[in-house]
């Protein structure tokens, strides 16, 4: 049972012959804000990482996992937790992740290409 004021994240690593990355997914309200990260959650730490807002998902890609786009593609679910947001702008989002690899307060913040955002460990 979730605690309240925690919502549900998820990242899933989307494969294909052309790339990999991987859809950070936050849960805001009935859907999923989504952001495009080419960092796999691992490596995602001290120093920054691009992350570009793409269109929000549906509420059943919190578990949607197997092949896509004519089986040509896999996504696979790589990390998934709560996270509670400590503060919310236009240009920012503080969150606490308690997620099996990211774990802890993380800043998404918007650069001035209104899609591209930043994201960071948070002290």
């Amino acid at each position: 049972m979730l605690k309240k004021q925690e919502q549900q994240f998820v990242i899933q690593e989307h494969t294909s012959p052309q790339c990999v990355h991987w859809d950070l997914m936050l849960e805001m309200g009935n859907i999923l804000w989504t952001w495009r990260l080419n960092t796999s959650p691992a490596d995602i730490g001290e120093d920054p990482v691009t992350a570009e807002r793409i269109a929000d998902h549906p509420l059943r890609f919190l578990t949607h996992e197997g092949p896509v786009q004519n089986n040509t593609a896999r996504v696979e679910i790589r990390d998934k937790g709560t996270y509670r947001l400590h503060k919310q702008t236009e240009n920012e989002l503080l969150l606490e992740l308690e997620g099996t690899i990211l774990r802890g307060c993380f800043s998404l913040c918007r650069t001035e290409n209104q899609s591209l955002w930043i994201l960071q460990a948070a002290h």
